[in-house]
């Protein structure tokens, strides 16, 4: 296979990461891709540091096992503290997910305020504060963890009842800090945009950084000249447990078939 036409390998912890391989095919459409959603283990932000990068390394070997010309971690958790260490272990390019939301963000606010939310790990990092930082010191941010979220995702709860009490909860003391921008950071947290703004108000700007990812990747592989130039493309997904749960969220959010899904198992732990 040529290697343009090698497929870009996508991981994050479960269904999450498919707001990124969405914006992926909206922007490369034909781009092949290798999805891998580890979702025996999820979610990763409740773990150590040290299982995290231990989990990055057994999802990154998959997937460069089957191929890929690029990894995309498409995992606010791994982002935020294990990137740099994927990076020099992969011998191919590797995109995560924080620089272009950070990017986005700064651009967005206006009273350089921000909000972002997600998992205890992410937030813990100040990965975002960071990276916010660089760009421009004079932004406060606010970091906040909403744990619950990624569980409600992964059940399909995105509307209802249950996902707005949560919200509520988690989010009114955001709401207190006079934001005007508040990042989603973990890749599941899209999929409760809905809920999010209705809750935040709509004088707030939600930025989803997949969008902005997939932008990267398209400079990144058009400056590498590894842009795929055929018209078709394969959409593989790979999960370890249950193909069927995954299948049901994944297709209601994707708004497409997964045709080709297998089941794997990936180090000891279950």
């Amino acid at each position: 296979m040529p290697r343009n036409d090698m497929p870009i390998g996508i991981f994050d912890s479960g269904i999450g990461g498919l707001t990124v391989l969405k914006e992926i095919i909206a922007t490369l459409p034909g781009e092949n891709t290798i999805y891998l959603g580890d979702t025996a283990r999820v979610p990763y932000g409740i773990r150590s540091p040290e299982t995290v990068t231990r989990y990055s390394f057994e999802n990154a070997r998959f997937l460069s096992s089957k191929g890929v010309k690029m990894l995309v971690i498409a995992c606010n958790t791994v982002s935020s503290i294990s990137l740099g260490a994927v990076r020099k272990s992969a011998g191919m390019p590797v995109i995560g997910v924080i620089g272009p939301g950070a990017r986005a963000a700064v651009s967005a606010t206006k009273n350089r305020k921000v909000g972002v939310i997600g998992t205890e790990a992410t937030i813990r990092s100040s990965a975002y504060a960071r990276a916010i930082s660089v760009l421009d010191s004079s932004i406060e941010v606010f970091g906040l963890p909403c744990p619950l979220f990624v569980p409600l995702v992964e059940e399909g709860w995105t509307e209802g009842e249950v996902a707005e009490m949560t919200a509520e909860t988690y989010l009114k003391d955001m709401r207190d800090k006079n934001i005007d921008t508040l990042v989603l950071g973990c890749t599941h947290y899209p999929l409760l945009k809905n809920v999010i703004s209705r809750v935040m108000g709509d004088e707030v700007v939600l930025i989803d950084s997949a969008v902005e990812t997939a932008r990267a990747i398209k400079t990144a592989l058009t400056d590498l000249s590894l842009l795929g130039g055929g018209e078709g493309s394969t959409r593989h997904y790979y999960v370890t447990d249950s193909p069927e749960k995954f299948i049901s969220v994944g297709e209601r959010f994707l708004g497409r078939k997964i045709e080709y899904i297998e089941k794997i198992e990936l180090g000891s732990e279950a």
